[in-house]
């Protein structure tokens, strides 16, 4: 678990970052290439849908990512959607 955000945990062993909510769990899956993280598809419980926790989640994994030194290339839609409305993480894009 980060010490940045405690709900959120880099599992490196599936390669998700995760966070376990009330309805089930949610994750960003990625893959990794040096300094340089692919976040390939994010998905949160269908109960869940609409309700901010996706945005919040992967806002945490950009902070985790800033924090370990990482950068990324945001090839999920959403992730890339989330990207876009928060100009103050273009500094994590690779490339």
């Amino acid at each position: 678990m980060s010490q940045l955000h405690p709900d959120i945990r880099d599992n490196t062993a599936t390669g998700r970052f995760e966070m376990l909510t009330d309805a089930g769990l949610a994750f960003v899956s990625y893959r990794q290439a040096g300094d340089v993280v692919s976040l390939d598809h994010a998905e949160v419980p269908p109960a869940l849908r609409g309700t901010g926790v996706a945005s919040q989640l992967v806002l945490g994994v950009f902070d985790m990512l800033r924090a370990s030194g990482r950068r990324m290339v945001p090839r999920c839609g959403y992730v890339r959607a989330v990207a876009s409305r928060h100009p103050e993480y273009d500094d994590l894009r690779a490339g």
